[in-house]
């Protein structure tokens, strides 16, 4: 039996990227003679602290914490066939990178961003400063295989090693299946679902929802999910916090979805899981023609894209008007997520990554 340690920042069921780029293999793993151990640097005590303002001796002794935990597994890395690094092993540099490589088991690497540029959070000033992002491309020559969410990252990732794959981020459709929600209000709603860090990119698009919603009055609304703490009195939201137990049943309510991102160099490694998970449970999706996204819509047919503030008004317009055509591109949403993007169209190169 093969023994893999996967090294991640967070626990299980906690982070989207972690959720939906490996969690959701490690049963299939199992299934096919592996043995999964999994470490996080954070808990869920830290993760309110790690990610909240002010409080440097705490985030100090949560980096101390978490160095300790990496050390642990310097120490019984041999006792693994393969060690799983989910976009860094340690928060600064790349010493643990470099202590496993000496170790018998092979190193895969997984990314799902441009991890190698800075994106901004104000709650971890002290974590960017010393970070360093540019670390990515020494990380992946350390490692033996490198696994990318998608074609642009793997271009990155072409630059410091030869061994390189694409999986995409995917959606377990066991888990995501279209439910009956008792609506909060009549009307249609348009919903975006993220969290407090990504919540920039749904601002972007509120010059054309405040036309929405100058246009169409009491026959729309509006959900963020994500952000609890997200208010906009001019579109009458209240953000939703997420919850692991009611994610689908949340989405459900949302009549369209979508995904608004600047065309930015960030960006455009973005995976699109937002528009992935509008599709999966049938709801049509407008995205923002970036990276990846562009690949995943077929316009007109699984979903819109939109540029401008005169596209997104017209896309949204379209949708709102014609409840047919919300049906028809939901369900071949779907049927793409089936195709391509679903855990069952892809589990067969997870297997081979960790087989080779």
């Amino acid at each position: 039996m093969s023994k893999i340690l996967f090294l991640t920042l967070h626990r299980k069921d906690r982070s989207p990227g972690q959720r939906f780029r490996h969690e959701q293999y490690l049963e299939y793993l199992k299934q096919n003679g592996f043995q999964v151990t999994f470490s996080n640097m954070l808990s869920a005590k830290q993760d309110k602290v790690f990610y909240g303002s002010g409080n440097t001796l705490g985030k100090a002794r949560i980096g101390l914490s978490a160095m300790f935990k990496r050390i642990k597994d310097v120490l019984r890395a041999n006792q693994f066939d393969y060690i799983f690094i989910y976009r860094d092993a340690f928060f600064f540099g790349t010493f643990f990178e470099w202590m496993f490589e000496k170790s018998k088991a092979k190193l895969l690497f997984d990314f799902d961003d441009s991890i190698w540029l800075q994106d901004e959070n104000p709650n971890q000033s002290i974590f960017q400063q010393l970070k360093n992002p540019t670390k990515t491309g020494k990380i992946i020559s350390h490692c033996d295989l490198t696994i990318a969410g998608n074609e642009y990252l793997a271009e990155y990732a072409k630059q410091h090693t030869n061994n390189v794959v694409i999986i995409p981020t995917t959606i377990d459709l066991n888990e995501y299946a279209k439910v009956d929600v008792e609506k909060q209000k009549k009307g249609i709603c348009i919903g975006w679902s993220g969290s407090f860090s990504t919540i920039k990119h749904f601002e972007s698009a509120l010059e054309p929802l405040i036309t929405i919603k100058e246009k169409y009055g009491e026959k729309v609304y509006f959900k963020v999910i994500g952000d609890r703490n997200y208010q906009n009195e001019e579109l009458n939201i209240q953000g939703l916090a997420w919850k692991s137990k009611t994610e689908v049943q949340d989405l459900c309510e949302i009549d369209i979805g979508i995904m608004p991102l600047p065309d930015d160099a960030w960006s455009k490694g973005k995976c699109g899981l937002k528009g992935l998970q509008y599709m999966a449970l049938e709801i049509p999706t407008i995205m923002s023609p970036v990276g990846v996204n562009s690949d995943i819509i077929q316009e007109g047919e699984n979903g819109l894209l939109a540029s401008s503030t005169d596209e997104w008004v017209e896309k949204l317009s379209m949708l709102i008007d014609d409840a047919a055509l919300r049906k028809r591109i939901g369900k071949n949403g779907r049927t793409t997520v089936e195709q391509d993007y679903s855990v069952d169209a892809n589990k067969e190169k997870w297997l081979a990554a960790f087989s080779f």
